[in-house]
């Protein structure tokens, strides 16, 4: 049978890889588990997907599963900062933006970055800003500028 005659949903085979990061793949103790757990995961739906024969299902867990065995095996895990003496990856920042509202954050992994749970990615350009600074020190950040109230 001629190609021209098969949709394109039968032709499911692989779907894209997710986008990998060019940052330092750097995690926290918790991240690492994260990141372990989704690869369980993926292992698993491929799994499921192969018994049953479900095409979709093994493209997109294989998909999944090429991506976390990366992030996996790349991940470096960072020890919690013992100086708090300036800002690092690890510890909890507070800061006070210009128009008065304090934010309090995690600087943490790509992977386990969930800003609405009160963390943010070491590769944000916030934790950019802030990495080396200490309190008191004064960041611009989008919108302004924000004052480094604590580190820990």
């Amino acid at each position: 049978m001629s190609r021209a005659f098969v949709k394109d949903a039968d032709a499911i085979d692989e779907l894209p890889d997710r986008p990998i990061s060019g940052h330092a793949n750097e995690v926290t103790r918790e991240g690492l588990r994260q990141v372990e757990s989704a690869l369980t995961a993926a292992q698993e739906a491929y799994a499921a997907a192969q018994q049953v024969g479900d095409r979709e299902g093994l493209a997109s867990a294989g998909r999944d599963l090429r991506y976390w065995t990366a992030r996996r095996s790349t991940a470096v895990v960072v020890p919690e900062p013992q100086d708090d003496s300036i800002v690092r990856f690890g510890h909890t920042v507070t800061i006070a933006r210009d128009d008065g509202r304090e934010q309090t954050f995690r600087i943490v992994g790509q992977d386990e970055a969930d800003p609405a749970r009160g963390t943010i990615s070491h590769a944000s350009p916030l934790a950019r800003a802030l990495f080396g600074k200490g309190i008191g020190d004064v960041v611009s950040v989008t919108g302004g500028d924000a004052e480094v109230l604590s580190n820990r």
